[in-house]
């Protein structure tokens, strides 16, 4: 039956009735238990294809399990079958498993485990274990103490030999050492030594990870029976992956508590766990299975576990969810390094060291104490030694796992600095500096190799393990020990396997990414790694250089940006950020540039370009600054999709170099190119042609603000005209193209000079692009692009020679505002709206009596509303909008004229007490780090209500009218309140 469900290739799958008939059928047999007539391997048999039927509707039949009970009773029956024949096991489970945020406990005692030993929930203390081994290619007698994790160890079920069997002086690598264990069948006990040293001599003593799981002396029918036990176990946890693949996480995540403990006691059903497998299980293949499917749970939970918290009080009533995701997180970490020293089968150690680096991955240190990640580092450095070139690989993986998870964290940056002598080597031989070319010694500028060192923050000297070990495995050339099992060493190949050299690129672009401080003492040393891999065949590793070469040359400009809080004498100089890209322009980088062949290491070599530090590029010589704009534009040309988008995001980077923003043939060059990119069918290039063309149009705003009027007086008004032609139609893209098409339709109109403006062609283009505006911020479209368009309007508004007032569209633009200023559902857009409306500085800009009331009622109402949200995340911009709106309204204040004022009278009137205390607030305190320009010292914001008191002190009132009166008091009332609060 189990065959007959399975789909054929070109018929449809099984209907869904039939799925359900089936479905049932299977569950009932692995619900039953053995009837006394059949024998313990027909039941084996049994359940085996039950599991393969359920596993085929999931997988070929696409079958959905959406019902709680059904997917509940599922799950109870595969937990049971995780265990099937399990030795010192047997737990009871319920019919089904029901969803819960927290963990079933129960009243009960938890039901021991059969083992001998009484120290299965008592980790012992800490101990450090020392094994001496030898480096690599260091001189005969020279030995190095190793200093393994002391993480913490519990009775598990593997025996070791002690320290007393290391030899010292012994010749054996630590790849090919491993560990002696004994899985427990319920007549073995674990030693009291729980974890053995992953160096012991008398390694693969242990039986081998072959089909059979056995060694021969366990032969006749016990083995055989084991073995269909340990096939039913990982039938199990195959139809399980498949649940897991087949449900969604949010779904899954309901049913953690059943298959990842919180907790090192075992025995009850809640502590059964997958890692009760694979620390007990004596299959090797097992094993593996419980990893993969804890990986399969594992991969995509950081939302579900950023809610972790760590905690040191015990004495709550209750145990809070995020205390016990923690729990859960904190035992994932020591029963994998448990399992990591007990294992001795390469593919499931590779599993473990993946089932690591995925839980690293989504774990969320930032939010537990301190130690979890040092214990893995610690324990996976011997690993990247390992004989298996998959176990390496993964190593590498998780090394790159850790130095990427939140970074950068504290841990980390210790980690990384502990000096090599901590690591697995300290011989320079291993990881040799490599030689300087020719021409960097016969390089006139100054001593750079001097630059080069630039001093690391702890001021230490000792070089980085890590950098130091995939430099070693990018470029030196491989052992002999390299045996024929290393997946990826080519034939003739002189390197170190492919996966491995990939992997070490990989992470040496992590720590360029998350750790700049500690990679760049190795600048140079690394740009001769760019220019030996990008100088390679395998396009793989070319790929990997160019990346790296991105993450340094993105580092560089992060620690020049005005923001950053680096000391400028911890930056690395400019002259060396020079030296580093003279290197990689005179090297391979033009080559992959225009390898067509490879359109990816294309695409990648332009992003890698356009990381260039904008002051280094200002130095490079002017042959190098002409090649690298002259294959951006011929770039741009390319029919590769990939290429063409990259190309253009990096044109769109260049525009903003102070040295090229005022070149007008440049800035013409680039909108031409940029434009002929905004027409293509790939939506991708479409969207990174409009971000690059919102920077063009940013860019003639800083031209504009500069004294020499010349580069608008030569930009071409008919390059202007096709500007704002495509804007328009970008505008109506879908919303990835639309935020940047009104962001440079903003900018365009702002930076239209009265020349233009008389022209008649402009007059329709001009109303054409406000209406495109007006309409983007009214549409229901994502808040990015809302918020945009109300930032592009409030550009408009800047132009003085635009006819804002007079014109026919002010009165929709103002509409626009202010139904968003007090209706959009995002308090980033309503804010913006709010700024949009304090911008014009004359009174006549902002159009008749009854615009301006309008415009004043809007904001008055937009100020009763600043609170009324349904969703949480809007009331941390509360304050933020509360300060705007009041800014803007002592703007319209500070411009009112005499007929204005009854508006204004009439709403104080009304609303008068709700204005005073929210003026109040935002002379007392404003809105802190908002992005709005809103005035923050306590000076500023006084002065602006004393300029709006004097100018309406000053207006010459109407005859009988006593709102000049009633305002005048209002103000000073507020003032008088603040200044007697505040002791002024």
């Amino acid at each position: 039956m189990a065959q007959d469900v399975k789909s054929v290739p070109g018929q449809p799958y099984l209907e869904e009735p039939y799925q359900n008939i089936c479905f049932q059928a299977f569950l009932t047999i692995l619900q039953s238990p053995k009837s006394p007539d059949m024998d313990d391997i027909t039941f084996c048999m049994l359940l085996q294809n039950a599991l393969k039927g359920i596993q085929s509707l999931l997988n070929g039949g696409k079958m959905k399990l959406t019902q709680t009970d059904e997917l509940g009773a599922l799950l109870a029956v595969l937990k049971k079958s995780m265990f099937h024949g399990l030795p010192g096991i047997n737990i009871e489970m319920p019919t089904v498993l029901y969803p819960t945020p927290l963990p079933q406990y129960d009243g009960r005692p938890p039901v021991k485990l059969q083992l001998p030993e009484s120290s299965a929930s008592r980790p012992t203390m800490n101990r450090k274990k020392r094994s001496k081994i030898k480096p690599r290619k260091i001189q005969p007698g020279e030995e190095e103490e190793e200093e393994e994790s002391s993480g913490e160890k519990e009775a598990a079920p593997v025996t070791g030999v002690g320290r007393g069997n290391l030899h010292e002086g012994s010749t054996q690598s630590p790849s090919s050492l491993a560990v002696q264990s004994l899985r427990l069948d319920g007549s073995g006990a674990a030693g009291k030594d729980g974890v053995s040293s992953p160096f012991s001599s008398s390694s693969w003593k242990r039986v081998s990870s072959s089909e059979s799981d056995y060694s021969d002396t366990e032969g006749g029918m016990q083995s055989k029976m084991r073995s269909y036990q340990a096939k039913v176990r990982q039938g199990a946890l195959a139809c399980f992956l498949s649940t897991i693949k087949s449900i969604e996480k949010k779904v899954l995540y309901g049913y953690w508590s059943a298959f990842v403990s919180d907790t090192p006691e075992l025995g009850s059903p809640q502590s059964v766990s997958l890692m009760t497998l694979t620390l007990k299980d004596p299959s090797p293949k097992t094993r593996a299975c419980a990893l993969q499917a804890l990986s399969a749970i594992l991969e995509g939970s950081k939302q579900f576990l950023s809610v972790a918290e760590d905690t040191s009080d015990h004495r709550r009533a209750f145990t809070p969810f995020s205390v016990m995701i923690a729990s859960s997180i904190r035992e994932l970490h020591r029963c994998l390094l448990l399992a990591l020293v007990a294992e001795s089968s390469s593919q499931t150690l590779t599993q473990i060291i993946k089932c690591l680096a995925n839980l690293v991955s989504n774990s969320p240190y930032n939010r537990l104490k301190l130690s979890l990640l040092t214990k893995v580092w610690n324990q996976i450095k011997p690993y990247v030694r390992h004989k298996d070139v998959n176990v390496r690989v993964s190593s590498l993986t998780l090394l790159g796992a850790i130095v990427s998870t939140h970074a950068p964290l504290p841990e980390v940056q210790l980690l990384l600095q502990q000096p090599c002598s901590s690591g697995l080597s300290n011989s320079d031989s291993a990881t040799p500096h490599l030689s300087p070319p020719d021409w960097w010694k016969k390089a006139p500028a100054g001593p750079f190799l001097e630059e080069a060192s630039v001093s690391s923050p702890t001021g230490s000297s000792e070089p980085c393990w890590l950098i130091r070990l995939c430099i070693s495995t990018v470029v030196l050339p491989k052992e002999d020990s390299c045996s024929g099992s290393d997946a990826g060493c080519a034939a003739g190949s002189t390197y170190m396997p492919s996966p491995m050299r990939l992997e070490a690129l990989q992470v040496l672009a992590h720590l360029a990414k998350g750790y700049f401080s500690v990679a760049q003492v190795y600048l140079m040393e690394l740009a001769e790694v760019i220019c030996k891999c990008m100088g390679e065949a395998d396009p793989s590793i070319q790929l990997h250089g160019a990346k790296l070469l991105e993450e340094l040359g993105t580092g560089l400009i992060q620690q020049y940006k005005p923001d950053s809080t680096l000391a400028p004498e911890q930056r690395v100089p400019v002259t060396l950020v020079v030296l580093f890209w003279t290197m990689m322009l005179s090297g391979p980088l033009p080559r992959a540039l225009q390898n067509a062949e490879h359109p990816t290491l294309q695409a990648s070599a332009c992003d890698a370009l356009s990381s260039i530090l904008p002051e280094a590029f200002s130095s490079l010589r002017s042959d190098w600054q002409i090649l690298c704009i002259t294959v951006l534009l011929g770039l741009n040309d390319s029919k590769n999709r990939l290429v063409k988008a990259a190309a253009s995001r990096a044109l769109g980077v260049y525009v903003l170099f102070p040295c090229l923003r005022q070149d007008v043939i440049f800035v013409a060059d680039t909108a031409n190119a940029i434009l002929m990119s905004l027409q293509d069918k790939s939506l991708n290039v479409r969207a990174k042609a409009a971000w690059s063309l919102g920077n063009l149009t940013d860019t003639l705003i800083v031209n504009m603000e500069t004294p020499d009027p010349s580069f608008q007086e030569e930009f071409s008004g008919l390059l202007l005209l096709k500007m704002l032609r495509s804007a328009i139609e970008a505008s109506k893209d879908k919303d990835k193209v639309k935020s940047n098409a009104v962001r440079a339709l903003g900018n365009l109109l702002h930076f239209l000079q009265p020349s233009h403006i008389e022209k008649p062609q402009f007059a329709e283009i001009i109303e054409e692009s406000i209406q495109a505006l007006i309409s983007t911020v009214l549409i229901e479209a994502a808040m990015k692009v809302r918020w945009n368009a109300c930032y592009a309007m409030g550009n408009v508004f800047k132009n003085p020679a635009l006819p804002l007032g007079t014109a026919p569209w002010t009165s929709q633009a103002y509409h626009a505002l202010t139904s968003v200023v007090t209706s959009c559902k995002n308090f980033k857009v309503r804010i913006r709206s709010a700024t949009a409306l304090s911008i014009p500085g004359k009174r006549e800009r902002y159009g008749s009596v009854d615009q301006y009331a309008q415009i004043w009622n809007a904001l008055v109402t937009a100020l009763q509303k600043s609170e009324d949200t349904t969703d949480f995340l809007e009331f941390k911009y509360c304050a933020s909008l509360r300060t705007q709106i009041c800014q803007a309204l002592v703007h319209l204040l500070s411009l009112a004229s005499a007929s204005d004022l009854p508006c204004i009278k009439e709403t104080l009137e009304l609303n008068g007490d709700m204005v005073q205390s929210y003026f109040l607030q935002f002379l007392k305190s404003g809105a802190e780090g908002d992005d709005t320009g809103a005035p923050h010292s306590p000076q500023e914001r006084d002065q602006m209500v004393r300029t709006a008191l004097e100018h309406i002190s000053s207006v010459q009132a109407l005859a009988g009218d006593t709102a000049k009166r009633v305002i005048v008091a209002f103000l000073d009332n507020i003032l008088t309140v603040y200044f007697d609060s505040s002791g002024s």
